[in-house]
Parts: C-alpha cells; structure tokens; sequence
C-alpha cells in the first residue's frame, strides 16, 4: 500500500473527516513519514504513529496520564492546565472528567486497585472453564444460521458470541443471557425486543447493565455462593480494604463492554481475511496450529483500536519534541503496528510472519488489555468451529461487490476499527 499523494493529509482533519474511515493507513504513512514520534496534528494532538515511541509513551505513566484515554481532545477538561506539572490539578478535578470512573482513564493507585479485581477473576482455572463454555456457545450460535449457507457474521455470531463469552466469565447466571443479549442489541437476528425496557437498550445498556451487575454483587455479599459472581463481590483492594459495590460493578461492566466490543471487531477483520483470501483459508483448513498466528497477523493488520490518547502530566519530551504539559498526545496501534521498522512489508497479509507476537493491539504497559488472552482464546476458538462446520466461506458479491471491487462499510469513529457488516456465503458441513 501507498500513501495517496492526490489527498493533501496535512489539511485533513483526523478527528471529523470521514474519507479517513474506510482506510486510515495512507494517512498513518503520511504522517509517520512525517515524525513518527510526535507529529502535530488537528486539534492541538500530537500523533505517535512509529511502533517504538508508542510503545515508550504506553510503559511512561510517570508523565503521561490515562484520564483523557478514551476522547482525547474532546474530553472536556474542568480546569486550564497550569505550569510543568499538573497531576494535583488532575487529581483535584479527577471526578471532573467524562469516564472517570472506568479503569481505561484511571491512572495509579485507582488503576491498580481497580485492576487487582480482574486479577481475581482472570485466573488459569477460570478462563479454562470459560473455554470450555467457548465450544459449546460457537456451536449454538452456528447452530442458528448454518441451513441458510449465508449470513451477516456480525450479528449472527461475531456480537453475541463475544458478549456472551464475557457475560459467562463475570459469572452472569446463564438464565439471564438472553437479557443482556437484548439489552446490548445482539438479539438473534429477525427477533423483537421482549421484556426489556426498549429506550434504556438503545440509549444506555452499560446503564442497564450497572443496574444489573449491583444487585448481583450485593445479593452475593448478603449470600456467598460457591460461584463467580461471589468471588467478584468479596475480592479485596491489595492493601486488604473492601471495595465499594459500585466500583466493582464499574471494573466488571467496563471488562464487559470493552471486551464484546473489541472482541466482535477482531472476529470481523478475521473473517474478512478468511472469506477473502481463499490462500489463505485452505492453509488454515490444512493446518489449524497456524490459527493462533493467523489471529496474531488480524490483530496487527486490523487492529480494534485506532487511537488512545495520554496527556501529559508533566513537562517532558518526545523524541526532540517537546511536550508541555496538558498536551494531549494520541497513541496509534493501528499505525504502529504497520511501522516498516518494525514490520516488513507491513501492509502485507503474512501467516509466516517472524515477529508478529509484537504487535500492539492489546497496548503495552499497566494498560495492556487484561482480557487479551480471553480475546485470542475466543478467536482460535471462533475460526477452529466455523472451519469446521462451514466449507466454502466467501464473501457475499451481491452485498460487497466482486473481488477486485470490493465495497465494505467501517464504523464512523476515529476510536475504534470494525465493519459495521460482512455479508458470507459458505456450504454447511454440518
């Protein structure tokens, strides 16, 4: 891939121009080419495309702060930003800012009480057994759509798929998936909203979804059972203090919506890659032990994530840049992780790929995504069944166009990276 030298990048506006969403990377090379350290960009950002400074911002939390991660500049800051050092100012207008109470803009010791609550969870014995729910659920949602030898993947297995296996890790009774299946609009396809409040679905699920994880968590205080949600509700800061009912409710629907949302990106970009490269298919058909790299390579080309965004708690520097304090600085995995210092031919689709374990989708540092190996085991697990039961998977022409013209749609966000559909064919197996 080239950068496109008929579009002027440098007047291109990263944050509202929507030419940028269905390919972002002829930008991401403009402005790499640029300064991959720290290239300024609209809004006052700095832009870290190159693998090696995002990778040294993500591991710097001493002078970068999470509180901005998810918006960026459009975090509405409640204060100015004031001389070589403002963590007091963060610190002191810290319940302030939009999303403070979820981990992704907590920065220490916040973070690392919060996180110490997955670590509970997050366990060998618990992901085996929430594998081992994996093989089943695959099975059921294939179930669903295999006598018709095609299907919109997304919403009939990518979403519910990834939302369930979460909702069975944080122990959500398996009498109330439906419920949150509903509530998050991953209904099996064709169906009707049932019990649920219909407005609070579409405007705010996490809302929903915080109501419901409370009573969870209080029930299970009042009356510790022998299950998961138990252990979530009596888990203990590190320093041994008990944690307010709504911050655990917090740490476990943040794991919640981020790991769904993530997840059924990842499953997409997968199947995109599956069902256009017949290649590369019938090597994976022929040797599934390639099927962790092949997740590993979906991650690196496709990365779920476009932009996290730091700012700077201190003075400091980037590169020869420097960096005042209150800038906001955007860290890019999408670019980074097709850095041609890092990566050879990183535009490049490569199973064989020495290095590909590099990648940063999953982030680096005290951010790095807990549920990445939840995310990998339900990718392998995810391409092992459909392989299995679905021969022949193609791309639908009639929805995407032909091979050489293909038309696909990416979620409107500078956020995130996703399809909003992929359309399959395929010839059941059984």
């Amino acid at each position: 891939m080239s950068t496109d030298s008929s579009i002027d990048f440098d007047s291109v506006d990263y944050f509202t121009d929507p030419s940028l969403v269905p390919d972002p990377h002829p930008y991401y090379d403009h402005i790499r080419a640029k300064d991959p350290v720290a290239c300024p960009i609209h809004n006052g950002v700095l832009a870290v495309t190159g693998w090696e400074a995002a990778n040294a911002v993500y591991r710097d939390s001493e002078n970068f702060s999470s509180c901005v991660a998810v918006m960026g500049p459009f975090t509405p800051l409640p204060f100015t930003p004031e001389g070589d050092d403002i963590t007091e100012q963060i610190a002191k207008h810290r319940t302030e800012i939009p999303m403070f109470e979820h981990m992704v803009t907590m920065d220490p010791p916040e973070h690392t009480n919060a996180r110490s609550i997955l670590t509970k969870l997050l366990t060998p014995k618990r992901l085996k057994e929430n594998e081992d729910f994996m093989w089943r659920l695959a099975d059921r949602h294939i179930d669903e759509f295999i006598n018709d030898g095609r299907c919109e993947f997304l919403a009939a297995y990518a979403k519910p798929f990834s939302l369930l296996v979460v909702a069975d890790l944080l122990g959500v009774p398996e009498e109330d998936h439906e419920d949150f299946r509903e509530a998050f609009g991953a209904q099996r396809p064709g169906t009707n909203i049932g019990s649920l409040d219909h407005e609070l679905i579409v405007t705010n699920p996490l809302e929903w979804a915080d109501e419901k994880f409370i009573r969870y968590i209080e029930e299970r205080r009042k009356n510790p059972r022998n299950d998961v949600l138990t252990s979530i509700a009596t888990a203990k800061y590190p320093d041994g203090s008990t944690p307010d009912v709504i911050d655990v409710v917090r740490t476990a629907t943040f794991l919640f919506a981020a790991g769904q949302e993530t997840t059924a990106k990842l499953l997409g970009a997968a199947l995109r890659v599956l069902s256009d490269r017949p290649d590369i298919q019938q090597r994976l058909r022929e040797d599934r032990s390639l099927i962790p790299v092949f997740i590993e390579e979906c991650l690196r080309m496709d990365a779920p994530v476009k932009s996290v965004f730091r700012m700077a708690r201190k003075t400091t520097k980037l590169g020869d840049h420097p960096v005042p304090a209150g800038t906001t600085v955007m860290v890019s995995p999408g670019a980074a992780n097709r850095d041609p210092a890092r990566f050879d031919n990183p535009h490049e689709f490569d199973l064989d790929r020495k290095n590909v374990r590099e990648h940063i989708a999953f982030s680096r540092g005290i951010h790095s995504c807990p549920g990445a190996p939840l995310a990998r085991v339900e990718g392998r697990v995810s391409i092992e069944r459909l392989l299995d039961r679905l021969g022949d998977i193609n791309v639908d022409e009639e929805k995407h166009g032909p091979r050489d013209a293909r038309r696909y749609e990416y979620e409107p966000t500078f956020i995130l990276r996703g399809l909003k559909e992929l359309h399959i064919t395929f010839t059941p197996l059984g």
